[in-house]
């Protein structure tokens, strides 16, 4: 099978586990296909030890789901996966049920760019709870890796103080689809460029790319390579520095330039690639201006991250742009953003009203909030965020007081004018609300900056406050208190 037809658009329905499949299966078969679920998607704790998330990925759900399908293809190898006791795993009539089934579902979701923080919903869906199940996989394998990266590009871009971050992550990334990921969540949270070609071209991102170690190697001396490369690419010329030695990597740079000169163009920058950077930029800096030559950049790369960045400016470094790949692609650090996808009501039909349920857990951390909930984020005088509190669906909110989502002694008194976090992606099937890769890129940006610095901060960030609705904590505590006695434990 070629790669273009793993990747094809349909292919979604099958990027699943198993267990979705066999629980609508069950929920078809016991008849409970018809209800009606509430579920929502969120992540327990900020990234990479920090005050924020950006939300990534949540921009794709309208294509996921009216792209969620079945072909006969499809249900011709569904019907012959063998159950582990023997026989086929699936029942015939089920599969038929599924064969062109597309998706009734209605999804809310907080807008790509905007800041989110742990617990508070991502993503609701609502809908027939077969088709809750089923797109539970894809949603989550959509929205959690691209928020991962998103966070932790803006991390990159926030080190580099306004100066151009590129995505070079390509190689490194995992997988092809992954290195299209990286590239767009990266380009959201604030990269200028990526070196992902075929992301480029999907998603009209700027690319960036001249040359590698290996064109200088493939020619008698640097010094040719260097004008050889300027010939070929006189208004793209960055030239590589470190393949044999930096320091005379830069006088054969200043050498090349001045022919450039000569023929009216401009070397634009030089790139380090390995190397004490700071020194070394510093070094490269003073040559080109003694030289005559204060217009070359000077780029550098080689395993950058934001506590590198940050170093690197800390000692003064003349650095104009960045090239961060690994640990980008990679997420160094933090492999996984470890979003959820919880059951929070459930109605046996769309004339009945929710039934609010909740998990209890061993693990404090891992209890949920029942009902079908919506957040307000709160804004001070200034347009900057001072609070989200997560209510439930059409109650309003009788006071600005919150219960902490953790701690139920502590409470928050929000001020300010407050707006609806989540916004409607999807309408029973169908895209309900587009928003182009650069709104959310400004969006982000924005967000970003209107955000406290103290939460903001690499080191020990301040927490954001999130919240429930004086209601929503007491339905929490009772629900929870009622499934205790259920279950025969003691009520604390």
């Amino acid at each position: 099978m070629s790669l273009t037809d793993r990747t094809k658009p349909t292919d979604v329905s099958l990027n699943t586990d198993l267990y979705e499949l066999t629980m609508a299966q069950g929920f078809w078969e016991t008849g409970l296909g018809s209800s009606e679920a509430c579920f929502n998607a969120f992540f327990r704790e900020n990234p990479f030890g920090g005050g924020y998330g950006i939300a990534c990925g949540t921009g794709q759900i309208a294509d996921l789901v009216e792209n969620f399908v079945f072909t006969d293809e499809d249900i011709e190898y569904l019907s012959g996966i063998v159950a582990p006791g023997g026989g086929p795993l699936f029942k015939p009539d089920f599969l038929e049920y599924l064969r062109g089934h597309r998706l009734d579902l209605t999804i809310d979701a907080v807008p790509e760019g905007e800041v989110v923080f742990p617990r508070e919903p991502m993503v609701r869906v609502m809908g027939p709870v077969i088709d809750c199940q089923l797109i539970e996989t894809a949603l989550l394998n959509l929205v959690n890796f691209q928020t991962l990266v998103a966070t932790k590009c803006a991390r990159v871009v926030k080190s580099a103080e306004g100066h151009p971050v590129s995505d070079f992550g390509l190689r490194r990334a995992q997988g092809p689809d992954g290195g299209l990921a990286v590239a767009r969540a990266s380009y959201i949270a604030g990269a200028s460029s990526t070196s992902n070609v075929l992301a480029g071209k999907i998603y009209g991102i700027p690319v960036f790319g001249t040359h590698a170690h290996s064109w200088v190697m493939a020619f008698p001396t640097e010094l040719e390579a260097f004008c050889a490369f300027a010939m070929s690419s006189p208004k793209n010329c960055c030239l590589l520095l470190d393949t044999y030695d930096v320091h005379q990597g830069i006088q054969n740079a200043i050498a090349c330039a001045k022919e450039m000169e000569k023929a009216g163009e401009r070397l634009s920058a030089v790139r380090i690639d390995s190397g004490d950077l700071a020194r070394l930029s510093k070094d490269a800096r003073k040559a080109f201006d003694e030289a005559g030559l204060p217009y070359v950049k000077i780029s550098v790369s080689n395993d950058l991250d934001e506590y590198t960045i940050q170093s690197l400016f800390a000692q003064g470094a003349p650095i104009d742009s960045f090239g961060v790949g690994t640990k980008l692609a990679t997420c160094d650090q933090q492999p996984s953003l470890g979003g959820v996808y919880k059951l929070s009501a459930i109605r046996a039909s769309a004339d009945e009203e929710w039934r609010p349920v909740i998990k209890l857990s061993e693990q404090a951390y891992k209890r949920t909030i029942p009902g079908v909930q919506h957040v307000l984020r709160f804004y001070d005088e200034v347009g900057c965020p001072a609070g989200d509190m997560i209510c439930q669906e059409g109650i309003e909110p009788q006071t600005d007081e919150m219960i902490d989502i953790l701690d139920t002694f502590q409470s928050y008194d929000l001020t300010g004018e407050p707006k609806e976090l989540l916004v409607r992606v999807v309408y029973h099937g169908q895209a309900a609300a587009t928003s182009t890769i650069e709104e959310a890129r400004e969006r982000c940006k924005t967000a970003i900056m209107h955000l406290d610095p103290a939460i903001t901060r690499f080191l020990n960030p301040q927490t954001y406050p999130v919240g429930l609705e004086l209601g929503l904590a007491k339905l929490r505590q009772d629900l929870s208190a009622e499934e205790r006695r259920s279950s025969g434990k003691a009520v604390i």
